[in-house]
C-alpha cells in the first residue's frame, strides 16, 4: 500500500477542491490516500528555521509531505501564476525532500489561457526539488464545473489516467529499487 496525499495549493476559492475530491475518488482503493487543504490549515511563512523546528497544522504539512510516498498537487491560476501559499509550503521544505517523489498535478483556471501555468511555473520548481514529476497534469476550465460538480467526460478521464498514472509510477520505482538491492549480495 502506497500512501499518496493529495494537497490543495489554495485558500481560497471551491473548484479546486472539487477537482481534488473528483480525483480523490479515482485513486486505488487499496491505497492510503489523504487530502489536506490549505484552506482548512494555518499555516506560518517560511522563515528560513530547520523544517523539523515548525509546529501545529504547517508541521502537519510538512510531514505529511515527507511522509507520503507521491503527491497530488491542486492548485488554481492567479494572476498567471500558482498561488504564493503553495509557493510557501514547497519553501517550508527540507532540500531533496521530494527527490524522486512521484507528483501528479492538477490545475483549475478561468480560461484556456493559463494551460501552461503548470508547465512553465509550477514544474520547474518541482523539477529543481528533484521531483519526479508526471509528464502531463490534467487542467479544468470553468466551464467544467456545473453545480459544484464537474460535469465534462474528458476531465473525469483525465483524473482517471492521472490516477493511474501516479500508481504505475510508484510500482515502477518499487520494481527498480528491488531490482538495485537484489543486485547485491549482502
Amino acid at each position: 500500500m502506497y500512501k499518496i496525499l493529495g494537497l490543495v495549493g489554495s485558500t481560497s476559492g471551491t473548484k479546486t477542491r472539487i477537482a481534488m475530491d473528483s480525483f480523490a475518488s479515482k485513486v486505488d482503493p487499496n491505497q492510503e490516500f489523504t487530502l489536506l487543504d490549505l484552506k482548512d490549515l494555518d499555516t506560518v511563512f517560511a522563515d528560513g528555521r530547520d523544517y523539523r523546528d515548525y509546529t501545529g497544522h504547517t508541521k502537519l504539512i510538512i510531514d505529511s509531505i515527507l511522509e507520503s510516498d507521491a503527491l497530488v498537487i491542486g492548485m488554481p491560476v492567479y494572476q498567471s501564476s500558482f498561488p504564493g501559499v503553495l509557493k510557501n509550503i514547497l519553501d517550508l521544505l527540507p532540500i531533496d525532500s521530494l527527490r524522486d517523489k512521484p507528483i501528479g498535478i492538477i490545475t483549475t483556471a478561468g480560461t484556456s489561457k493559463h494551460f501552461l501555468v503548470p508547465e512553465y511555473q509550477l514544474k520547474p520548481v518541482l523539477k529543481y526539488m528533484k521531483a519526479d514529476v508526471l509528464d502531463s497534469y490534467v487542467f479544468i476550465e470553468d466551464t467544467s464545473f456545473i453545480n459544484n460538480m464537474i460535469q465534462d467526460d474528458d476531465v473525469d478521464m483525465r483524473l482517471d489516467r492521472l490516477a493511474y498514472q501516479l500508481l504505475e509510477t510508484l510500482e515502477l520505482q518499487a520494481e527498480l529499487k528491488q531490482k538495485r538491492e537484489d543486485a547485491f549480495d549482502f
